[in-house]
């Protein structure tokens, strides 16, 4: 007998049915704010799409970084400079920020379960591409196309976070978009675990890409096989534009770089950068760089958690003045060359960067509730309208915070070029975090997060906590 979320569950007024005219798996009504609702069908069908969208943006990520990974195994043979593989990281970062913006509205047109499935697919595309030509004497602009088309695993994590938002209740997005992301954000870690595991054994790059072809296609396969699309979801494009016009998307992009956009940056560079700086070998690297990525993916939905509980702008604001204390750690240590405390704090960047993401990310569908609210909107019309511009801008943000990875590994590679360490780079990121607390605090901690509406308009309404946010 079919599951609830292809037959009328025991509330017959909201069914949440598909439409055979569209084939495929589509769920007609979704009212995730009806407590009865949510207890008695909507929990198990979201948390279902929830664990089978994290195995599809896990291996997403881990495709994304492979190149993290892949340039500790370019030795002199292959001709590179460090600016060079600074530079192959950058060109990975930059598309995988650039393709969030499609992936989110590709959600829209083709419906979460049914990207999903393209999107899981066609990481076969650069992993096969990278598995012929990983070799010395291959040009370096092969290797840059490479690294690009490893880029469109960054974009699974924005048409994730956008489908997943529509399946979860306010009271539960902090909590879903935190796991959700964190399940993604681990493919960073895991991928440099396997790469330890292949320079370990005396493996090539070839064998590190070639273990993960069959999960490619294991990830697609069971999104389609068990995952869902949303009606409510598809075709609204006009969702995009109110995104686009709407100040808290790009205060929030703001923030964003300096959470996700330190996660992803450093996780491309701290090998590198070991090795650069510190004289590490591969394997010397490959044996710390992955705890910090580890932690701070772990982190992530204790970070959303939380924000749950204590608000996320108030969380948002004491991240960032720890990470400022953590960079002002790494920096201190570079300039005594002291490798214990250089890794160590530099670690606790990672899990500093790993709670904001979650904090942030809860942040979102929180303001654009309260400007419902403000503009008069209640019950189901509120959280319709929370969801349609929190899912449209988290694509958006996406992006735009990733942009801040592509930034990480420019500064360092500039860095490296003209002072031959990372120093200048961590004294402009000290001072872009310091920039961030006074943002998070100036817009979202001394008035609150709806004062853009028409004081006139909104009425009393418009007062609102703090740490509804």
């Amino acid at each position: 007998m079919p599951g609830p979320s292809t037959t009328s569950p025991p509330n017959p007024s909201n069914p949440p049915t598909r439409t055979p005219s569209r084939g495929g798996r589509w769920i007609q009504e979704w009212e995730p704010e009806d407590e009865a609702f949510w207890r008695e069908t909507g929990e198990p069908v979201a948390r279902r799409n929830l664990f089978f969208s994290v195995l599809s943006e896990h291996i997403g990520f881990s495709i994304w970084t492979v190149w993290s990974v892949l340039v500790l195994f370019m030795g002199p043979e292959y001709g590179l400079t460090p600016a060079d593989k600074f530079f192959l990281v950058s060109m990975a970062t930059l598309v995988g920020a650039v393709v969030r913006v499609p992936y989110t509205f590709a959600v829209a047109v083709f419906g979460g379960r049914n990207w999903t499935v393209v999107s899981a697919a066609a990481l076969l595309i650069p992993t096969v591409v990278a598995f012929a030509v990983m070799e010395p004497g291959t040009s370096y602009t092969t290797f840059l196309v490479c690294a690009m088309l490893a880029g469109i695993g960054g974009g699974n994590f924005a048409s994730s976070m956008t489908n997943i938002n529509a399946f979860f209740p306010l009271r539960k997005k902090g909590w879903a978009l935190g796991l959700n992301a964190g399940g993604g954000n681990i493919g960073v870690p895991v991928m440099q675990l396997v790469g330890l595991a292949v320079i370990g054994a005396g493996g090539g790059p070839r064998v590190l890409l070639g273990i993960y072809l069959p999960f490619i296609v294991l990830a697609a396969v069971l999104a389609a096989l068990r995952m869902d699309n949303l009606t409510a979801l598809r075709n609204d494009t006009g969702a995009a534009g109110d995104a686009v016009r709407d100040p808290h998307t790009w205060v929030m992009s703001f923030l964003y770089i300096g959470t996700f956009g330190s996660f992803i940056g450093y996780s491309f560079a701290f090998g590198l950068v070991l090795q650069t700086e510190f004289g590490r070998t591969p394997l010397q690297a490959a044996y710390v760089t992955f705890i910090g990525p580890l932690l701070g993916s772990l982190v992530r939905p204790l970070g959303g958690a939380l924000a749950d509980r204590y608000g996320g702008a108030r969380i948002t604001l004491w991240n960032y003045v720890g990470m400022a204390a953590a960079t002002g750690v790494v920096l201190t240590a570079g300039l005594q060359g002291s490798l214990p405390l250089f890794t160590g704090a530099f670690i606790a960047l990672f899990v500093l960067s790993g709670l904001g993401n979650g904090s942030t990310y809860k942040m979102i569908p929180g303001i654009f509730q309260n400007k419902a609210l403000a503009l008069g909107l209640d019950g189901e019309a509120a959280a319709a309208y929370g969801r349609r511009l929190s899912g449209a801008s988290m694509g958006l943000i996406g992006a735009v915070g990733a942009l801040g990875g592509l930034g990480i590994n420019l500064a360092f590679r500039q860095s490296f070029q003209t002072a031959g360490s990372g120093t200048r780079a961590f004294a402009a990121f000290l001072v872009f975090y310091g920039l961030c607390s006074a943002v998070t605090w100036a817009v979202y901690l001394r008035r609150p997060a709806a004062r853009t509406v028409d004081r006139a308009a909104a009425g009393p309404k418009a007062q609102l906590s703090h740490a509804e946010v």
